[in-house]
């Protein structure tokens, strides 16, 4: 279930008599009996019921307000774990790296007193880097070279990602051997580095490992969508990013600002991707690139048709409605919903409320009970 407080479109103070207002408003304009050319009245006048259910109750407004504290500390926990966990494998990268750098030092210092002296060069002076990589850290690390350069070569220099955000390269050096036995991790951890040195002494282009993303929401009102505005959102480390609203976007669409996201020393900065959420409105809901509006229409007007004003999201608009329009029914002006990623608009499309009298009135009740019974005058 999504977050309760933004189903029903209150802040998370909100008193209970605002809460219940909210829900009695919500529940009346969604209701399925109201709506019903809507296919997905049941499922949001369920979900209303359920937010409601939750927010009324105290004790499970409580547990589910400290479960959401916890989920967040929880993400921010994992976030820190990344980062330690990046920060560790790269120490283990650049003592491997340190290693490696002393044995071609070595090779290149014992290179010219090979020469000087007319005799041949010392065999590892001439050492291939194939050769260098595998007398250093053994048979397996040039076997998990070998896997890379090939799968580097099959996709034509291009780098996949995998479904838990690292690359294929480094997926390569923690798989098993052909033993069942796991690669050990020191040759784990210096795989990545080597594989990029031996890329750049083969000339073969590097890749550089990215760090995972970060994931966060944004609520963006009506207004905001049709005037493409600047929206500004505060992460949970504190940072603030501000992002343009742009033709396309709509309610569940999903920005993403690239480099934006995690930063760990040693790897490609991270996205930041934010999903954008339509702010819960009493007169305005967005369904797709279209605007829906409750009209309300008294119940001699609905059957004779009549002409009537609405305040629509760009100002006060004129409306005509037909004679012996139900409830079920919708009236479509186009052209004034949310832009679309061809830069055209949707429709502003008004969802007809038959409303009877404030007070009883005993003609219309009359008349009412000669229909029920078949009778007319």
């Amino acid at each position: 279930m999504r977050d309760p407080y933004s189903v029903l479109g209150v802040k998370r103070d909100a008193p209970a008599d605002e809460i219940k207002a909210a829900w009695r408003s919500k529940a009346k304009s969604i209701h399925p009996d109201q709506n019903r050319d809507d296919p997905n009245a049941s499922q949001r006048f369920a979900e209303v019921g359920q937010a409601y259910d939750v927010l009324k109750d105290p004790k499970k407004r409580d547990r589910y307000d400290q479960a959401r504290k916890v989920a967040a500390q929880k993400h921010r926990e994992q976030t820190i774990m990344q980062q330690r966990e990046a920060a560790r494998e790269a120490a283990e990268r650049a003592k491997a790296a340190e290693k490696l750098m002393e044995e071609l030092a070595k090779a290149e210092a014992r290179k010219p007193q090979g020469t000087a002296s007319g005799k041949p060069a010392d065999a590892t002076a001439s050492e291939a880097p194939e050769d260098m990589l595998e007398r250093i850290f053994g048979a397996q690390a040039r076997q998990q070279q070998a896997k890379a350069s090939a799968s580097d070569s099959s996709t034509s220099g291009t780098t996949g990602t995998s479904g838990n955000g690292t690359s294929d390269e480094t997926q390569a050096y923690s798989e098993t051997d052909a033993s069942g036995d796991k690669t050990p991790a020191a040759i784990a951890a210096a795989g990545s580095f080597i594989t990029s040195l031996f890329k750049r002494l083969t000339g073969t282009s590097q890749v550089i490992e990215k760090a995972p993303d970060i994931t966060a929401e944004a609520t963006v009102t009506v207004s905001d969508f049709l005037e493409k505005k600047s929206v500004s959102l505060t992460l949970s480390d504190e940072r603030e990013v501000r992002f343009q609203i742009e033709p396309g976007m709509t309610d569940g669409h999903i920005v993403r600002l690239k480099g934006q996201g995690l930063k760990i020393p040693g790897m490609q900065r991270g996205d930041l991707t934010i999903t954008l959420l339509a702010a819960r409105s009493d007169n305005f809901r967005i369904n797709g690139y279209d605007i829906h509006t409750p009209l309300s229409v008294s119940l001699q007007d609905a059957v004779l048709g009549c002409e009537t004003t609405l305040q629509a999201p760009e100002g006060e608009i004129s409306v005509t409605v037909p004679a012996w329009s139900g409830s079920d029914q919708t009236i479509r002006i186009p052209g004034k919903g949310l832009y679309d990623d061809k830069g055209e608009r949707g429709d502003l499309v008004m969802e007809i409320r038959i409303v009877l009298l404030e007070k009883p009135d005993e003609k219309v009740t009359d008349l009412m009970r000669h229909m029920r019974q078949g009778l007319y005058l």
